[in-house]
C-alpha cells in the first residue's frame, strides 16, 4: 500500500454511528437494526479479544426483561443461572440474605459479560449489521449541527469520516465521545480512595451466595461466574502493581479475610486473570450534546460494588435506541428530547446505593476518612456507623427490604 493510500481519508455515511461494542453499543445496534434504522458500529477491538473480555457477570431483572423484549436473550436464558442471596461476613459474625425473597422478590441472573457480548454480535452480524472491528474513533466533530461527522482509524493506519444524523458515544470514559464534548459539559467526579485487585480464578465457587466480607485488613469478594470459575476482590493499596503478589498469597490472603476458618476453606484454582480497579464514580450532565449522545460508560462510570454497570448500559441503549426511532423513522424528537433527564434519573439512584455499598463495605472511604486525609476521631465515627448499618441489615426487615430492591433494581 503506497503512503498517500495510507494517509487518505475515506468517506462513509450512516443514520447512527455507533462508538463501542460493549453492552450498550451492541444493545442500541440490534434495536436500530431491528427497527430498520441505518447505522454502523465502530469497536477499536477485534472480534475474539471483545469475546473474551471478562466484565460484570450479574445481570438485573429489568435487564433480563428488556433482552428478551427485543429477541436478545435467548444465551442467557439458556445458560444463565438465577440468584438470589448475598453473604456477609463481619467481625462480629456472618449473616445471609436471601434478597429474592424480600423487597419486590426478584433475582440476578449470572451470565458472564463476555458471553452476553459474543451473543448480542452474533445477533447482530447475522441480522446484517455493519461493524468495523479494528477501528478506533478519534473525535466527533460538529455534534451541535444537522451532520456530524467521526474521524476513525483502522489498525491499518487508513482514516475514514462518518457522516452521521446522529452520534452514539458508548466508548467508555476514555473514548472519542467523551474527549469530544463541549466546554460546558459537567463532569460530576469522586474518587473513593479505595483500590481492588480483581481475580478471575479457574475454582468453583466456593459459596452458593456472593460473598461480601469486611476485615481490618480490607474487603474480600467472592462472587460466582460458572461451575468452574470464580471471581474475587481483594482490596489492595492504590498504586499496587496487578502481579505483586504470588498466587499463594493471593489464596492465603482470601482465606483470612474471607474468614475460612471460622466458615471452610475456599476452593482454590489457577489464577486466570487479574486487574487493578480504582473505585471511582463519575457522571456526564448531560448527556445530549446536540448530535452526539452518550450511553454506558461514556455517560457514567460506576463502582463495582453494587454491580450496577452493565445494567445501566442495557437500560439507557433501550431509552436512546427507541428515541432515535421516534425521531429518525417518525419525526417524533420528544423522547429524544427527553433521554438525558430519563437517563440521568436512574444513574443517581445508582449512584447513591454504590456510594452506599461502597461506605458500607470498606473502613477507608475517599476523602472524607482516607489513610492520612482524616483524623482518629472521623475514622471512629465511620467505623461506628458502619458496623451499626450492618447491624441493622442484619436485623431488620425493612432494612432488609430497602437493600434488596435497590441491590437487583436499576
Amino acid at each position: 500500500m503506497t503512503e498517500r493510500q495510507n494517509t487518505s481519508t475515506e468517506r462513509e455515511s450512516a443514520d447512527v454511528v455507533v462508538l463501542g461494542a460493549g453492552p450498550a453499543g451492541l444493545t442500541l445496534g440490534n434495536i436500530l437494526l431491528a427497527h430498520g434504522i441505518d447505522c454502523v458500529v465502530l469497536e477499536r477491538a477485534e472480534r475474539a479479544a471483545l469475546q473474551v473480555r471478562a466484565r460484570a457477570g450479574f445481570l438485573a431483572p429489568h435487564t433480563v426483561r428488556t433482552l428478551e423484549r427485543h429477541g436478545l436473550a435467548d444465551g442467557l436464558l439458556r445458560h444463565g443461572r438465577a440468584h438470589g442471596a448475598c453473604e456477609f461476613r463481619t467481625d462480629t459474625g456472618g449473616f445471609r440474605l436471601d434478597y429474592d425473597r424480600l423487597g419486590r422478590r426478584e433475582h440476578h441472573t449470572v451470565y458472564p459479560q463476555q458471553d452476553l457480548v459474543t451473543d448480542l454480535l452474533a445477533h447482530y452480524l447475522d441480522a446484517g449489521g455493519r461493524i468495523r472491528f479494528g477501528t478506533e474513533a478519534l473525535a466527533v466533530q460538529d455534534a451541535d449541527g444537522r451532520r456530524p461527522t467521526v474521524d476513525a482509524r483502522d489498525a491499518q493506519g487508513r482514516t475514514t469520516r462518518w457522516q452521521a444524523r446522529y452520534v452514539a458515544g458508548c466508548d467508555g470514559r476514555h473514548g472519542a465521545a467523551r474527549r469530544s464534548l463541549p466546554p460546558g459539559a459537567l463532569r460530576h467526579h469522586r474518587d473513593h480512595g479505595i483500590s481492588w485487585l480483581g481475580l478471575l480464578a479457574e475454582a468453583p465457587p466456593s459459596l452458593d451466595t456472593v460473598g461480601y466480607a469486611t476485615h481490618r485488613r480490607g474487603f474480600a469478594g467472592h462472587m460466582a461466574r460458572t461451575p468452574e470459575v470464580t471471581r474475587y476482590y481483594l482490596q489492595c493499596g492504590r498504586g499496587t502493581p496487578a502481579d505483586a503478589w504470588s498466587e499463594e498469597r493471593v489464596w492465603d490472603e482470601l482465606d483470612l479475610r474471607m474468614r475460612s476458618a471460622d466458615h471452610g476453606p475456599l476452593r482454590r484454582g489457577r489464577i486466570l486473570q487479574r486487574t487493578v480497579v480504582d473505585l471511582r464514580s463519575d457522571v456526564v450532565e448531560p448527556l445530549r450534546h446536540g448530535s452526539l449522545l452518550l450511553a454506558g460508560d461514556a455517560a457514567s462510570l460506576i463502582s463495582p460494588s453494587a454491580a450496577k454497570g452493565a445494567n445501566l448500559a442495557v437500560l439507557e441503549a433501550e431509552l436512546l435506541a427507541l428515541a432515535l426511532v421516534d425521531d429518525l423513522a417518525h419525526g417524533d424528537a420528544a423522547a429524544l428530547d427527553d433521554y438525558s433527564r430519563r437517563c440521568l434519573a436512574h444513574i443517581w439512584r445508582a449512584q447513591e446505593f454504590s456510594h452506599w455499598m461502597v461506605r458500607l463495605l470498606h473502613t477507608d472511604c475517599g476523602a472524607d476518612t482516607g489513610p492520612g486525609s482524616g483524623s482518629d476521631a472521623e475514622s471512629f465515627f465511620h467505623e461506628s456507623m458502619r458496623c451499626s448499618r450492618l447491624e441493622s441489615l442484619r436485623t431488620s426487615r425493612a432494612h432488609q427490604d430497602w437493600f434488596a430492591e435497590n441491590y437487583v433494581g436499576v
